[in-house]
């Protein structure tokens, strides 16, 4: 798999995730089981708003994906999602969110796996290059 696709994905995700947190934070958390307060609302909204940011960074950024620049983006994506994994991992194990709380779980072990093949495996080298040398 490489980065770009992986930054497209990133997009498709977070762009409508985020969108759900910021304008229907209660609605979109009663599906995962869970009810929220003023404050949690607030943050939850907050989180949109950084996840959208996050999906369009991903979507603007997806044809230099291979390049520097890129794979810094993708090692900040990588630590975030394994962050996520843990906290939502473990949160899920102690039965914060029902049986739909696996799924953000999964997506974030996804993305973590992804990435971290993607930045630690060997470039590829295209056919006419490796003929050269």
């Amino acid at each position: 798999m490489k980065l770009k696709h992986l930054f497209i994905a990133n997009a498709v995700v977070s762009v409508p995730f985020g969108i759900g947190c910021v304008l229907a934070p209660h609605l979109f958390l009663s599906l995962f089981g869970a009810t929220l307060g003023p404050a949690g609302a607030l943050m939850m909204q907050y989180g949109g708003a950084w996840l959208i940011g996050l999906g369009l960074l991903t979507w603007f950024t997806r044809d230099v994906a291979d390049s520097d620049t890129g794979r810094s983006i993708a090692l900040a994506l990588l630590v975030a999602y394994a962050v996520a994994f843990v906290v939502s991992l473990l949160g899920q194990l102690v039965g914060v969110l029902n049986l739909l709380g696996w799924m953000p779980v999964a997506i974030q072990a996804f993305f973590a796996v992804s990435l971290a093949y993607c930045l630690l495996a060997k470039p590829e080298v295209p056919a006419a290059v490796a003929r050269r040398s």
